[in-house]
């Protein structure tokens, strides 16, 4: 699962602004695919949410993230593991690693500049590859372990840590777009309200009232296409981090487990 913490910044000299985010939340995630259990406020300006494993679930969470970290009022923290079900109504009720994953998340978070507070965390590189009981052989029980020579080194690949390439990823694309003009903007908004064809820019030019050598040169001073190139990039990280990149289950895949809950 993927669970969003969402903290307000500076609330203490601010208003409340939970409300609001709430609204905006649950429009963004209106007919979308995604949402496991709908964003809710879980304590004083804290807002969190749970989305599915894969590719929508990924996708909904680089979309909100990025949609947050433009008004750069809020702290995003994305964890990614297992949650204890059967789920609750509420996520603020709800048990798991993908929790306290995201509570360090947005801890980190917090300590970065306004426009790139996002900090994702996830089950260390490897933790997937566990050794069962019933992988365990006679062979392998008795084999030699193998071990490299003095001066060799491992031809074996080391796992890449997906959580630190999303966060990085996300970090660039706050960067980039916390830079963004007005007007870059303007054009970037209007860019993504239209249907990916040739032409759009023809368009934007006659929407804004500007030339169309007026449209590129702000496309290229926002670095639009470079965000666009991007972004399927975090999102497909963010999937395989979740555990699937291929088709989703008709439903989420919750594991139930008897193992005593880890302190918070």
């Amino acid at each position: 699962m993927i669970v969003l913490t969402i903290d307000q910044r500076g609330s203490t000299y601010a208003d409340d602004r939970v409300p609001e985010v709430l609204a905006e939340l649950a429009d963004l995630t209106r007919g979308r695919d995604g949402v496991v259990v709908r964003f809710e406020r879980t304590v004083g300006d804290e807002v969190q949410g749970i989305l599915a494993p894969g590719r929508a679930g990924a996708q909904l969470a680089v979309d909100l993230t990025l949609h947050l970290l433009r008004d750069q009022g809020w702290s995003v923290g994305i964890g990614v593991g297992q949650v204890e079900g059967p789920l609750p109504a509420v996520s603020r009720e709800a048990r798991g690693f993908a929790f306290y994953r995201a509570r360090d998340a947005v801890e980190r978070a917090k300590t970065r500049g306004r426009g790139t507070s996002v900090a994702v965390e996830g089950p260390p590189p490897g933790a997937g590859d566990l050794v069962t009981a019933e992988s365990v052989t006679a062979e392998s029980v008795t084999a030699e372990p193998v071990t490299a020579e003095p001066g060799e080194t491992s031809s074996e690949p080391s796992r890449p840590d997906l959580a630190a390439e999303v966060e990085a990823l996300l970090r660039l694309l706050a960067a980039i777009r916390a830079r963004r003009t007005p007007q870059g903007w303007e054009v970037a908004d209007t860019l993504a309200s239209l249907a990916d064809k040739p032409g759009r820019q023809r368009i934007v030019a006659q929407s804004l009232h500007v030339s169309e050598q007026a449209v590129s040169q702000r496309v290229r001073a926002a670095l639009w296409q470079e965000e666009e190139a991007v972004r399927p990039v975090v999102v497909r990280l963010l999937a395989e981090l979740s555990g699937s990149v291929g088709p989703e289950p008709a439903e989420p895949a919750v594991r139930s487990t008897t193992k005593k809950r880890a302190k918070s």
